[in-house]
């Protein structure tokens, strides 16, 4: 297989482009000329520069690639530039789907999110269900639902297209929960909020197998949840606390985390900085919970994800040894 992935030098990408290596496929990288490579050291793999939207750079990358794996996207919550969200996420979707339909790609796999089935609150779904929440909790939410609404039209005219829908992402190396735990490992992570917000988990590497997996077996137009399952956050904790001895983090009182808020966002945006906890992750935290069945990945795709225990402990050991 020769295979495109956008977004090649990120944390999903990164581990994706080499997990196809290692399976002896060839691979191109669709990364931007500011992109930093570090992730792709020492990673056969070919290069080609350009921003999502640039068709004529889509183009060129597509070129004698039978599978694109459509994983770049603008992830972030709070205080962001949701006009260059928009670009990254809808336009540019709209422009790898576009060129995959020209170049007439014989399967693409877009990486989505549970998210766009919006808040279920806390009712369990699977992919059949239809998104009842009427407005949006962020910008990630909406623009990532509307690319989802572009894939799925594609599917419809017939390009074949399959989608996944991540959980949370978690490994050693994840830019948004590897920080907190390494924190947590050094001892140092003394103050939590939300303990009781149910996280779905799914191991990158996990991630990454049932995109290729989606790819070989997936049917054009449907769509995968990919968890390995949910628990709080409280015991996230607990689990690697047991595996290390470390204490768990006092949690802060809601009603201080929602005061603190509405505090920060004004200064944020006086300072152009994005504050760690702001109105729209405190929205996330208390008010909005997607819960999630990956019961038909495993039994069509025949996925095998490990478990999250195993996830989290794992995980724990990787950051200790680089500790």
């Amino acid at each position: 297989m020769k295979a495109l992935v956008t977004g090649a030098n990120g944390f999903t990408g990164s581990h994706l482009v080499k997990s196809l290596r290692q399976r002896g496929d060839s691979v191109v990288g669709l990364v931007r000329k500011s992109s930093d490579l570090s992730r792709l050291k020492d990673t056969q793999i070919q290069l080609v520069t350009g921003n999502i939207t640039d068709r004529k750079a889509l183009r060129e990358a597509m070129q004698d690639v039978d599978t694109i794996f459509h994983t770049a996207a603008f992830v972030e919550l709070g205080l962001v530039d949701a006009a260059q969200m928009e670009q990254v996420n809808v336009e540019g979707t709209q422009a790898v789907l576009e060129i995959a339909k020209e170049m007439e790609i014989s399967k693409m796999v877009y990486c989505s999110t549970i998210g766009i089935y919006g808040d279920t609150n806390g009712e369990v779904v699977d992919e059949t269900f239809e998104r009842t929440q009427e407005h949006f909790s962020s910008a990630y939410d909406s623009t990532k639902y509307e690319a989802q609404q572009l894939v799925d039209n594609y599917a419809v005219i017939g390009l074949p297209v399959v989608s996944v829908m991540p959980s949370g992402i978690f490994g050693a190396d994840d830019p948004h929960f590897g920080p907190v735990f390494k924190l947590f490992l050094q001892g140092k992570l003394k103050l939590w909020v939300g303990g009781d917000r149910i996280t779905g988990i799914v191991h990158v590497d996990d991630l990454v197998n049932a995109m290729i997996l989606a790819a070989e077996k997936g049917e054009r137009g449907e769509h995968y949840i990919i968890s390995a399952g949910e628990l709080p956050s409280r015991e996230m904790f607990e689990i690697i606390s047991e595996q290390t001895g470390i204490s768990t983090p006092v949690e802060v009182p809601q009603p201080i985390v929602r005061i603190f808020g509405n505090i920060l966002d004004p200064i944020g945006q006086l300072l152009s900085w994005n504050p760690p906890i702001g109105k729209e992750r405190v929205h996330y935290l208390y008010d909005r919970c997607v819960r999630v069945d990956a019961t038909k990945a495993r039994e069509k795709l025949g996925w095998e994800p490990r478990s999250v225990p195993q996830i989290l402990k794992e995980i724990a050991t990787q950051l200790q040894t680089q500790m």
